[in-house]
């Protein structure tokens, strides 16, 4: 089989393609309580074996490949590092860095695709569990030929709780075009001042906060001076589709498709968020035409 995955024993998933690593997975988290230790993608690579994920980066600790948090829910941070508090107009270290924790797995498998079926719960830093998670991890696609390998991954927390509870971001709080939340990504160094391409033309910087099906960004590798890139496809079925996107080519390459970038997302207790995502990595510098191609080959296909 050309696709093998590789199991470590309370820590991670490692799945690879004819002897090239795709991706790593940890599950379980050796980061300090103070960046909201979670799950997370790190390295991703694309098939030609260029990295596409930075890792604890000096600016931003919490900033971990690709991951899924949520900077304020409630006051409390599962993002990692400081809050952004609208009574004090910045960030603040506070006593309320949650996480992320696996749980269980109901399925690790690697028969025709790559499928990851994963059980965690969200709990605060005074220790109550908020959410309980349902996680799906699925390789849907290796193309070689093509250059390129996919990701779909879905999300269904459930509020545990006995009371409503309103998911935000610092731009909710105040502080204009910081709306990130949800499935993040952070970018190779080398991706500073990337291309970045989305739906209905729009096209960089100024895609921050517009509302697109989809977002991609290409970059340049120090190692090669290859280019990959990688698309993040929102999805109909997830709440205020098309979503607002977080997204910098400067001071570093970042994307997060964000449903809560600047209007709170309240979840009532014992109903649940489902989010659905469609990840791409791809060889090369793929132009918006590839793009707009590819999108709608897998709208077809759903």
């Amino acid at each position: 089989m050309k696709t093998t995955l590789t199991h470590t024993l309370h820590d991670a998933i490692e799945v690879s393609y004819q002897g090239q690593t795709l991706f790593k997975y940890v599950y379980e988290s050796k980061n300090p309580a103070r960046e909201s230790p979670r799950p997370y993608f790190h390295p991703l690579k694309t098939l030609a074996g260029n990295e596409l994920s930075l890792f604890r980066p000096h600016d931003h600790l919490w900033h971990i490949g690709l991951t899924m948090c949520i900077a304020n829910i409630e006051g409390e941070n599962f993002w990692g590092g400081p809050t952004y508090t609208r009574e004090k107009q910045g960030y603040v270290q506070l006593e309320n860095n949650g996480r992320i924790q696996h749980v269980d797995w109901q399925e690790v498998s690697n028969d025709e695709k790559v499928r990851c079926s994963e059980q965690l719960q969200w709990v605060t830093q005074a220790g109550e569990t908020w959410f309980k998670e349902e996680r799906h991890i699925v390789v849907s696609e290796i193309n070689p030929e093509a250059g390129y390998w996919s990701l779909d991954l879905a999300f269904r927390l459930t509020n545990v709780t006995q009371r409503p509870l309103a998911f935000g971001s610092p731009t909710t709080e105040g502080r204009p075009d910081a709306g990130y939340g949800s499935l993040f990504w952070r970018g190779p160094r080398s991706f500073l001042h990337g291309k970045i391409l989305g739906a209905d033309g729009l096209e960089g910087p100024e895609s921050m906060g517009k509302r697109a099906p989809w977002l991609a960004f290409s970059g340049k590798h120090d190692s090669n001076q290859e280019q990959s890139t990688i698309l993040f496809v929102d999805q109909p079925e997830n709440p205020r589709y098309p979503n607002k996107w977080f997204v910098r080519n400067d001071p570093y390459a970042c994307i997060s498709c964000s449903f809560m970038y600047d209007e709170y997302y309240t979840l009532q207790p014992g109903k649940d968020l489902v989010l659905n995502y469609h990840v791409m990595l791809g060889n090369g510098e793929w132009s918006r035409s590839e793009l707009e191609k590819y999108v709608a080959q897998k709208q077809s296909q759903r």
